[in-house]
């Protein structure tokens, strides 16, 4: 029931032919099963890991995407007021990056020329410049240039209580000063999260409650009047944010474990996404209870 899918393309990855024909084959199948399946798809270009040297990577292959393949004209790719959907993520963020924010402006504002509308992957603070999110006004002037502004929210939160908290004390006004700068929000819902074998982190740090931790942040972007909604991730395994199919008797290793779903079918959230659909169509309303197994 998802309606459609954003692939990222990493920017730190365009460099070498193997890398960037290996990044092509999956937007083919990408496209192909788009269209296959009625859902719609876009490109979005990841900067993590970009070097302050690299600046005129995303725009060569972008031009050459839509030279070779013409992708925005694909009766399945995304489209916002009347104009293909781009994303841009990782602008503003306080972990040192090494491209610059002059380099962020001038991105977004090449997109815009280009003729797409513009969504960004921003910090969760955004708004009041702290906490995840560059201490510098810039990052606001990056932000007006924009269509869709859409927070990075995985890890800030850990619980239902929390999540409807954030939303009423964060998202609310993240949303409000959107609407005043004439520009779509777009919040962002995760299952769960672990870093246990990335990072060594305790194993399923924040708990996936059968559900219902993703279903408490879609009820709360819902209860703001939220008319869109980007789940984190289709299949993020790293980070344990996957919503794809996963068994329930994940393989181990030495020293490796794997968070499995609880018990639950292996297509639960996937149809529990599909739900969200509905809730934000108005298909079911908002005291809808957890979807059952």
């Amino acid at each position: 029931g998802i309606d459609g899918v954003f692939l990222q393309r990493f920017a730190s990855g365009l460099k070498g032919a193997s890398s960037i024909e290996h990044k092509n084959r999956v937007l083919g199948h990408v496209r192909e099963g788009a269209n296959r399946s009625g859902r719609a798809f876009a490109v979005m270009y990841d900067l993590s890991g970009l070097n302050a040297d690299d600046t005129e990577l995303v725009q060569r292959d972008w031009r050459e995407i839509q030279t070779r393949s013409k992708v925005t004209d694909d009766k399945a790719y995304l489209h916002h007021e009347g104009k293909p959907v781009v994303a841009i993520w990782g602008i503003g963020f306080s972990d040192n990056r090494k491209y610059t924010l002059e380099y962020c402006h001038r991105l977004v504002s090449w997109f815009k020329s280009q003729g797409c509308t513009v969504m960004i992957g921003v910090p969760s603070y955004w708004r009041t410049l702290q906490r995840d999110a560059v201490d510098d006004a810039r990052l606001h002037e990056i932000i007006q240039l924009a269509d869709i502004v859409s927070p990075w929210s995985v890890g800030r939160y850990q619980s239902p209580s929390q999540a409807a908290r954030h939303a009423e004390n964060v998202w609310a006004q993240d949303q409000a000063w959107c609407q005043q700068h004439h520009q779509d929000f777009l919040p962002v819902v995760f299952p769960g999260f672990s870093w246990h074998n990335l990072k060594g982190d305790p194993l399923g740090a924040i708990p996936r409650r059968k559900g219902e931790f993703l279903w408490s942040q879609i009820v709360a972007a819902k209860r703001m009047s939220s008319e869109m909604i980007y789940v984190a991730m289709f299949d993020e395994v790293d980070e344990a944010t996957a919503i794809f199919k996963c068994t329930d008797q994940p393989p181990v290793g030495k020293d490796v474990q794997f968070l499995d779903y609880e018990g639950l079918p292996s297509d639960y959230y996937l149809r529990l996404v599909g739900e969200a659909g509905k809730l934000l169509r108005d298909e079911i309303p908002l005291s809808s209870p957890l979807l059952q197994p």
